[in-house]
């Protein structure tokens, strides 16, 4: 699956949350599954996708992710839920 991409992955539904962008959306939430991405999210254990959208350009995804990351928890968690309201892990429906 690539293209550009925001994403948010989390430890536990409606838990701490990290919002990433990336050009290809199943290796980068394989690296959050392995442990491999340094800092906060592996701090955290940030491993479960649970939100994403494609965007048509880097420069599109790149703004929503600052945006996003600006965003109160609330409004994240409202993102989330909007998407995907039983918080299920999306990882098995991108490696499809």
């Amino acid at each position: 699956m690539t293209g550009c991409f925001v994403y948010l992955v989390t430890n536990v539904p409606r838990g701490t949350l990290y919002t990433g962008v990336t050009n290809d959306l199943i290796r980068r939430v394989h690296e959050h599954r392995e442990g491999q991405t340094k800092g906060f999210s592996q701090r955290y254990d940030l491993k479960m996708l649970v939100y994403y959208e494609r965007h048509n350009t880097p420069r599109s995804a790149i703004r929503r992710e600052k945006n996003t990351k600006h965003w109160s928890r609330q409004r994240k968690l409202e993102l989330v839920e909007s998407f995907n309201p039983r918080w299920r892990d999306l990882w098995k429906d991108i490696t499809r």
